[in-house]
């Protein structure tokens, strides 16, 4: 804690990397391992585009669920936290895997999600986005532009990750001279290696987790436990 303190104090650019852990100290839900069902479907057979196009009824009960869930969960201490170092730092760039605004709602600003939003929607047809925050949504929403399906603006398994949001993503991981990666399992690609990219381009890379990582022991510094109770003392003043 101490060395990475020490790093963060001499920072110019940093960036942090968030999955479904920092989100989970809200009470959102990660559907994996067994607990990751709905209806006795699998979610993560729901989360594609062949499923959608099979029974978008089905996936869009499956999302408006969701968004149930979600509404009425609060940003935690460790998103609050992030936002205070955007406040801070010279630059400062937070890529996030969550797709739940989280982040937004504790007043971070740059923000990359590198999943999608589940708060917006797109057009299937015209491919015009835009935010929605009805709950539910109609049973099939549709566009008030050209009358197309809507979708959730959000990657389903399958889907390639926006190449703008991840030339910005990459961008910062070459710049940066300081890395947190948080609450993420490091197994889903290309998130997963991130931390080995920015260390390799001479960022010193940290890892905040409840469990070791298989990239824990390549990274600089690995701390673990709660994203919420580690990042406000990374922010807090020092005593004087």
């Amino acid at each position: 804690m101490t060395q990475l303190k020490e790093r963060l104090r001499q920072a110019h650019h940093v960036v942090a990397l968030t999955g479904a852990g920092v989100s989970a100290e809200s009470g959102v839900p990660t559907f994996r391992g067994e607990g990751g069902l709905w209806r006795s479907h699998r979610a993560v057979d729901l989360a594609t585009p062949e499923a959608f196009a099979r029974d978008p009824r089905l996936v869009w009960a499956f999302y408006n669920w969701r968004r149930e869930l979600l509404g009425p969960l609060s940003p935690n201490p460790g998103h609050r936290a992030l936002a205070a170092m955007e406040r801070r730092f010279p630059r400062f760039t937070l890529v996030t895997q969550n797709i739940d605004n989280l982040h937004q709602e504790a007043g971070s600003r740059n923000v990359l999600e590198l999943h999608g939003n589940i708060w917006r929607v797109r057009c299937t047809r015209c491919a015009v986005t835009s935010e929605d925050r009805r709950v539910p949504l109609p049973e099939l929403p549709t566009c008030g532009v050209c009358g197309g399906l809507l979708r959730p603006d959000v990657v389903w398994f399958g889907e390639a990750l926006d190449p703008e949001v991840l030339e910005r993503v990459y961008e910062g991981l070459r710049s940066c001279d300081l890395m947190l990666v948080i609450g993420t399992s490091a197994v889903v690609q290309p998130a997963a290696s991130m931390g080995l990219y920015a260390r390799k381009h001479g960022a010193f890379v940290a890892e905040i987790n409840l469990e070791p990582t298989p990239f824990s022991s390549m990274l600089d510094v690995s701390l673990l436990g709660k994203a919420g109770e580690i990042l406000p003392r990374l922010v807090e003043p020092e005593a004087a």
